[in-house]
């Protein structure tokens, strides 16, 4: 990792339902970038920052925990709204 990246964890524990995005997409400051499952409820995991997405370290059904490393955001200027 680079001491550039915005690291992106788990709010709560859970599955991981569908991710949004991969690799090399560019994101906004708030974007949807994972939809969570925990409890029977969809818990969306936005963007903390505009940038491209630079590492994915969970797939779709793992099981992730509190705290969990979910990806990781490189910070750069994306033309957001």
């Amino acid at each position: 990792m680079t001491p550039s990246e915005k690291l992106v964890v788990a709010d709560v524990s859970g599955n991981v339902w569908r991710l949004e995005v991969g690799i090399g997409d560019r994101v906004c400051a708030g974007d949807v970038l994972i939809i969570l499952e925990s409890m029977k409820m969809e818990i969306p995991v936005e963007a903390p920052v505009a940038g491209e997405i630079s590492r994915l370290m969970i797939q779709p059904e793992d099981v992730v925990q509190e705290g969990q490393l979910l990806l990781t955001i490189e910070p750069q200027p994306a033309g957001c709204p």
